[in-house]
């Protein structure tokens, strides 16, 4: 059940081995011994249909037979204009226009450039510098690792990344103090912003980027009641765009297509990726809104920079069906469903638990942030590793889980994610948080005994 020997893959990471995945049916993986793990992440919040969805592939297999790929400098492709009609007519309002990529990292490269390029169309070429929070992750490129604040994946890079001016996130677990409101607290930590504004001057500020609701970094971080209407109005007030990440809590997986839709949120660009194709093909895509779209139309005429895959045909169709099947199927009903019986579930499991500090999350979307001290709050020692030691034994019962280290600040606390498939029902809810408990059981002890020597 390991990689094969001799591999010549360039590993994630290089001195582990793994199973070697040959099948997926439904919520399941199944590995080339025959075992059957539940994906109860899907992969990274990315496989919203599971595995091996027939229509999906269907749909691949007969635009491989038309038309695999042409290239968008020269043509454009019915695949790409019916996913884009598609995704406008159920985004945020305002919101008229997609430009497809190969993934959420390229989606946030190119809001970057796309915010950044429609203000030098305006002529106000001083703004060259981001907002955004700390607890967040953007992307592996050098950009969107410029305005992610992934401690350990940018340690390395740091000498290579712009400057970017990082804030609190909205987290009230580690920041609300305990003589506020959840509405004083949001208020309070979206005040952060303006102040980072002003700071640095408001002519200087291309625009405020984070995620609708916390990911990979921060353990599904939520946002407080007043928190985006209060962000939205700073924006507006000093002229920045609102730049929202939705790569791994959109498309559907709040139980909105658009995470920002539960907040009455409208954004000026959305970058999205991961549940957009479902894992069936590598596609990302980045929205924005009509005014940046008819600035940009009115004066270079275009984005300066492309890939070469992008609004790739094989891509967008089965981008789209993915997007149909959501629609066909009612799954956005079943993500709310769902999340109400995980929520209930994951209480009942964790709540009273010695080690788990806070369980939170909407959909199919979950964070349980783990603690050495419940009543203090006081994370396990980061070289304990927790969170990877849960992942591991995690897989041993047929469980795949998203681990995350550095919660708390970059370096210190766990925290554990979950993003099941939309299809997933309540007994596939029920072994999920029983596989969780156990692996969680054994890790803090193999942990604690590590300690102890």
């Amino acid at each position: 059940m390991t990689t094969t020997p001799g591999t010549k893959v360039f590993h994630r990471a290089l001195t582990e081995t793994m199973p070697m995945a040959v099948a997926g049916s439904g919520v399941y993986i199944i590995d080339s011994e025959g075992k059957r793990y539940i994906d109860a992440s899907g992969g990274a919040a990315v496989s919203c249909l599971g595995h091996s969805h027939p229509k999906v592939i269907a749909a691949i297999v007969e635009q491989a037979q038309t038309l695999a790929f042409a290239h968008t400098a020269f043509f454009t492709s019915q695949p790409a204009e019916s996913l884009a009609a598609h995704l406008v007519a159920n985004a945020p309002e305002g919101i008229e226009h997609v430009y497809f990529l190969s993934g959420g990292s390229e989606a946030i490269e190119s809001a970057l450039k796309t915010a950044r390029q429609y203000f030098v169309e305006k002529g106000q070429l001083s703004r060259t510098k981001f907002i955004a929070r700390k607890q967040s992750y953007h992307g592996n490129t050098l950009g969107a690792l410029s305005v992610g604040s992934s401690v350990a994946r940018r340690k390395m890079f740091l000498p290579l990344l712009t400057e970017t001016i990082h804030i609190d996130a909205c987290y009230a677990y580690r920041n609300q103090l305990a003589t506020e409101s959840l509405e004083d607290y949001a208020q309070r930590a979206a005040f952060e912003l303006e102040a980072a504004i002003l700071e640095a001057g408001p002519e200087n500020i291309i625009g405020f980027v984070a995620e609708t609701v916390g990911g990979a970094t921060g353990g599904v971080l939520m946002p407080e009641p007043g928190y985006w209407a209060r962000i939205r109005q700073i924006c507006d007030k000093y002229g920045i765009l609102l730049i929202l990440d939705e790569v791994m809590c959109g498309m559907g997986r709040t139980g909105s297509l658009f995470a920002c839709q539960q907040e009455q949120l409208k954004p000026d660009l959305i970058a999205i990726g991961k549940g957009l194709g479902g894992g069936y093909q590598p596609i990302g895509a980045m929205l924005c809104s009509a005014t940046i779209y008819q600035t940009l139309k009115e004066t270079s005429g275009a984005l300066m920079g492309g890939h070469t895959y992008m609004g790739h045909p094989i891509a967008c169709a089965a981008a789209l069906a993915v997007q149909q099947a959501i629609v066909d199927d009612k799954l956005l009903e079943n993500v709310v469903s769902m999340g109400n019986a995980l929520e209930s579930l994951l209480h009942t499991t964790f709540a009273h638990h010695p080690h788990v500090g806070d369980i939170r999350g909407r959909g199919l979307f979950w964070g349980i942030e783990l603690v050495k001290d419940k009543a203090s709050k006081q994370p396990f020692p980061a070289e304990l590793k927790l969170h990877s030691r849960i992942k591991r034994l995690a897989m041993k019962a047929g469980l795949v889980c998203y681990p995350g280290g550095g919660t708390k600040d970059g370096v210190t606390d766990d925290h554990i994610m979950l993003a099941p498939p939309f299809i997933i029902n309540t007994e596939q809810l029920t072994a999920i948080t029983d596989k969780l408990l156990t692996a969680i059981d054994q890790a803090i002890n193999e942990a604690m005994l590590t300690n102890a020597n």
